[in-house]
């Protein structure tokens, strides 16, 4: 189904990315998987099958799909490497690596109160 792009909700939601860096970044790395791709390419450059057996719950679609937006919103570089086989590189870039104490301290704060939450149940 389409959105109207008119709608009073679809403008809404282009009012709130604009006015609210919040949303901006939940734009940008929102969702399941964008935040562990990028959490998993704070090493360094990664093949396709290094981010995929990093994150084995993540489909080969999503994968797939999550890259390529995260490429077009700059915050993952794709490089194509002209080797025989031919293959695929991922790095962060400049903005992506911004990103980095942003993950370290989601990823903190998962662990101390993932296992509270844990306790409580």
């Amino acid at each position: 189904m389409a959105v109207k792009v008119n709608s009073t909700n679809n403008i809404n939601k282009q009012e709130a990315l604009i006015k609210c860096p919040v949303t901006y970044t939940l734009g940008k790395i929102g969702g399941r998987w964008k935040a562990l791709i990028l959490f998993n390419l704070i090493p360094g450059k990664k093949r396709y099958s290094e981010i995929k057996r990093g994150i084995p719950n993540i489909t080969e679609k999503m994968l797939i799909q999550h890259l390529k937006e995260l490429e077009q919103d700059q915050l993952v570089l794709r490089e194509a490497l002209p080797v025989v086989p031919p293959y695929v590189m991922y790095s962060l870039t400049r903005q992506g690596k911004e990103m980095k104490p942003i993950l370290e301290a989601m990823a903190k704060w998962g662990i101390k109160n993932g296992k509270e939450m844990q306790r409580k149940r």
